[in-house]
């Protein structure tokens, strides 16, 4: 073990750099050297199974795509995105998505390309158990690993596409292999000095299983900043059909729906979040919506409310709920 310990150290020598291309496998297993126990989540995982994932799975179908050097973040989001039907060109995704001046790509930058090329990227839960979820419900997860040492790090990107409960393995499209096997304990190591980062790239219509609400929520939220208004709108109903009380999804499928010109479907989902939450951004936006359709008394009325649950409650809202009952309150039929 000492003198592969020194033939790593060597090997790896000066700065790390994002998605540099090593042997892999030797590198994840130096984690492994750290403690003879399995470290915990892998303990979790061989303790309690989760209830309805089968013990083997591979998405054999993940395409795969070999890295450039310091390219596994573009290469690894052409996998993922691949996999939902949406093929782009790495090269463009590079020029997309890499930063130069950090030799690599950062979380940030891959979520948002995900998003720019039509797929709703999700963060999930940094569990080993969350990942055998995803998998079994046919969803890659995109992993970021640290395949060296904490005090000389080597960042990476993979494309986790299986498991194996009877071997305790993980498969993964990673770097130059198509078809890496780690151990689970090996894997865990990578993974938890990467910070036990991990995220599902899926059309807009479709949530990871495992996905908390506040990361459906960022991931819809920063979906919509980029995306065609219908495809936003798809990605806020899927969310408020696992969790219809969220006001962040309601007001966010009204705001899509008005982007769409569907006056009707906005003025719904405000009314909804209004009738449902008393908020003073509903009632101002169900206004504008039904002035907008030509329902002056309803608007008048809406405007109101707003301005009552403004001047209760929500004072941030008081300039445009001002603004708004002027207007309305000065329009013709």
């Amino acid at each position: 073990m000492n003198g592969g310990r020194r033939r790593l150290l060597t090997a790896l020598g000066g700065t790390a750099t994002f998605g540099a291309i090593g042997a892999l496998g030797a590198l994840g297993g130096l984690g492994g050297c750290a403690s003879l126990a399995d470290p915990p989540q892998t303990q979790a995982l061989d303790g309690a199974w989760p209830a309805g994932v089968p013990p083997q799975v591979e998405l054999r179908d993940v395409p795969f795509v070999p890295q450039t050097p310091l390219h596994c973040g573009p290469a690894t989001l052409a996998m993922a995105l691949g996999h939902v039907g949406i093929a782009v060109d790495v090269d463009q995704l590079g020029r997309q998505v890499f930063l130069p001046a950090r030799d690599g790509t950062l979380q940030l930058e891959l979520l948002a390309g995900a998003r720019r090329h039509g797929a709703l990227a999700t963060r999930v839960p940094g569990q080993l158990s969350a990942l055998v979820q995803e998998l079994a419900a046919g969803h890659a997860v995109v992993v970021f690993l640290n395949l060296g040492l904490a005090m000389s790090p080597v960042w990476h990107y993979a494309v986790l596409v299986g498991h194996d409960r009877e071997a305790r393995e993980f498969t993964l499209r990673s770097g130059p292999v198509e078809r890496d096997v780690f151990s689970w304990r090996t894997f865990e190591f990578t993974w938890a000095r990467g910070g036990h980062w991990a995220a599902v790239v899926l059309p807009p219509g479709r949530l990871p299983t495992t996905a908390a609400e506040a990361d459906a929520v960022d991931a819809a939220v920063g979906f919509e900043r980029v995306a065609a208004a219908a495809d936003a709108a798809l990605a806020y109903t899927a969310l408020l059909a696992r969790w219809p009380g969220n006001l962040a999804a309601v007001m966010g499928l009204g705001n899509s729906r008005h982007a769409a010109h569907d006056l009707p479907g906005a003025a719904a989902a405000f009314e909804t979040a209004a009738l449902r939450h008393d908020s003073a951004a509903a009632w101002n936006n169900l206004a504008r919506v039904h002035w907008a359709l030509g329902e002056l008394e309803a608007a008048r009325q809406d405007a109101r409310r707003a301005l009552s649950r403004a001047e209760a409650a929500e004072p941030r809202w008081l300039e445009p709920a001002r603004a708004t009952l002027a207007a309305v309150s000065a329009a013709r039929p």
